[in-house]
């Protein structure tokens, strides 16, 4: 059976010993979309924009620091404290998407405190951004050949050259076209919604479809990192499990309210 063959090279360009990575364009256009969406929504709802940029940098800082700990801790901690020199070299890849949104909650909540709205309302709207913004990332991923499927004989697989001959699930585009119906969805309640107030109802729809798609699809994941060989779930089920339990909490809540 023929498979798609995958040989992509990851660098955009090069400026002499400096390389732009096809993942840093999507990891940029991810920040524009939020950039974008979240601005029109300040603009829908609140009348002007003038918090947006302050929005965006929170939002930079919240899932870079968040997600490149999570990655040193959760997944290779053994490797960087032998070599802390590396715990600074992002550019290297190594940023785990639990962290990242565990980041942003944090630097969202510290945001939320000098704005004239509740942290729920800021939850509610970042997360159609979100998922929207995690889909792109993904598509990074698939153009950089990295976080690869089991092996597949379906007549969709992909033969990652610069991995192996072996043809694979390509499981970063079952993630990023999912975000992307996700975000859809949580947009579609929101513009169908009759009051803005929201009561974290899209913040936990996204919570309980995000990691729930991620905890179905790390089966079809090759597992490079786990935290035991004891566990039939891999670091990342174990990590979306807590995620999965807050979201069915905040829709319970939203559902009260």
């Amino acid at each position: 059976m023929d498979h798609f063959i995958w040989d992509f090279d990851p660098i955009l360009t090069s400026f002499q010993s400096i390389h732009i990575h096809w993942y840093g364009l999507m990891f940029a256009l991810a920040l524009l979309s939020n950039y974008a969406l979240m601005h029109w929504i300040y603009w829908r709802e609140l009348g002007n924009t003038e918090d947006v940029d302050r929005l965006l940098w929170y939002c930079i800082g919240g899932t870079v620091i968040g997600a490149r700990l999570a990655h040193i801790i959760f997944y290779n901690l053994g490797y960087y404290l032998s070599n802390p020199a590396k715990i600074f070299a992002v550019w290297e890849g190594g940023l785990a998407s639990h962290g990242g949104l565990t980041g942003v909650l944090i630097a969202l909540y510290i945001y939320q405190r000098k704005a004239r709205f509740n942290y729920l309302w800021i939850l509610d709207r970042i997360a159609i951004a979100a998922s929207f913004s995690s889909s792109l990332i993904r598509v990074g991923n698939f153009l950089n050949s990295e976080i690869i499927g089991t092996a597949s004989d379906a007549p969709w697989a992909v033969i990652f050259t610069r991995i192996d001959a072996i043809p694979r699930h390509p499981v970063q585009l079952y993630e990023a076209l999912s975000y992307a119906s996700i975000s859809l969805f949580l947009f579609y309640l929101y513009k169908q919604s009759k009051t803005l107030d929201l009561h974290g109802r899209l913040f936990a729809w996204s919570l309980l479809l995000i990691f729930s798609v991620r905890f179905i699809l790390e089966f079809f994941k090759v597992n490079l990192h786990s935290t035991s060989n004891h566990f039939w779930l891999d670091t990342g089920q174990l990590l979306s499990l807590p995620f999965i339990l807050i979201g069915a909490y905040f829709l319970y809540r939203a559902g009260k309210s």
